[in-house]
């Protein structure tokens, strides 16, 4: 179940102090050398996929991980264009792990035609850009090629299920079927909103995904039927607080990125109250705070 209000209030009480200590204070300005890096928390590895900034360019972007306190990245190629040269991406994978990111994946790219060079194109665009997971939607018919890529370039994909209007992989289920016997390099990135939407028990789906679950899309739904009802983490219907727990109790060694995909124009106010929520309910469960 959700938190209380007053459970709600105690996890963002703790995360506010936490912010002040030595991670804020360890980050450095954009563009420095030699950043320094905060040690890596126990337990999820909880941070931002960078369309919830896509109105905003990569430099203004990474500045505004930093106020956010942001250590991990999924990247979406209005920051990390797929159509720039390799050195340019390649520059631009420097600019931002320059800042302290560790980038954990790009994506969503969309596969819809089984055409082995143009997938390639993609694998080169994840290996340049430093991905060691790519976010995707392939045509089920792009399986096979798709595994034989994976196979080459050792890179991994997961395939990101986009709810009720996904023909291919409405649920996190439907992914996991197509990916049966196939390379355990192949797995998901569980859109938790759509995947309530399209019927399935986020928690449950955990234990389902076991180790193909690879990446994770965080947001919250006032409603678990309307994709449009989408607010801070934490505000909504969705058990996050549950979710984090198998998470944990899986070893989920992925990323939980969050997606917020609200106030476009003016997104941090409520990135910092949706990531204080998570870090908040995080830091609880791993202090055994909670049952």
């Amino acid at each position: 179940m959700p938190l209380s209000p007053s459970s709600r209030r105690q996890f963002l009480a703790a995360t506010a102090a936490a912010l002040t200590g030595p991670t804020l204070l360890g980050r450095v300005a954009l563009g420095s050398s030699g950043p320094a890096k905060p040690p890596e928390s126990k337990g999820l590895k909880i941070g931002v996929a960078s369309y919830s900034l896509r109105e905003f360019p990569l430099d203004a972007a990474l500045k505004m991980c930093q106020d956010m306190s942001v250590q991990y990245i999924t990247l979406k190629d209005m920051h990390l264009p797929r159509t720039d040269p390799p050195e340019t991406i390649r520059g631009n994978r420097e600019k931002i792990e320059a800042t302290g990111l560790t980038i954990m994946g790009g994506g969503v790219i969309t596969w819809k035609a089984n055409d082995e060079a143009e997938i390639r194109k993609d694998f080169e665009y994840a290996k340049a850009g430093g991905f060691p997971t790519i976010v995707c939607s392939p045509a089920p018919d792009t399986l096979d090629t798709v595994e034989k890529l994976v196979q080459e370039y050792d890179i991994q994909i997961a395939i990101h299920n986009h709810g009720p209007e996904d023909k291919w992989y409405p649920a996190p289920a439907d992914a996991l079927a197509a990916l049966k016997d196939r390379d355990r390099r192949m797995g998901i990135c569980m859109d938790i909103g759509h995947s309530v939407r399209a019927g399935a028990d986020i928690v449950q789906s955990v234990t389902l995904a076991g180790p193909r679950l690879l990446d994770l899309h965080i947001k919250d739904l006032a409603s678990k039927t309307d994709k449009d009802s989408q607010v801070e983490v934490g505000k909504g219907a969705l058990d996050i607080p549950g979710l984090f727990r198998a998470l944990l109790k899986a070893d989920f060694a992925g990323h939980a990125a969050l997606e917020y995909e609200i106030n476009a124009k003016d997104p941090v106010v409520g990135m910092k109250e949706s990531l204080a929520y998570e870090r908040g309910v995080h830091a609880a469960l791993v202090s055994g705070a909670t049952s």
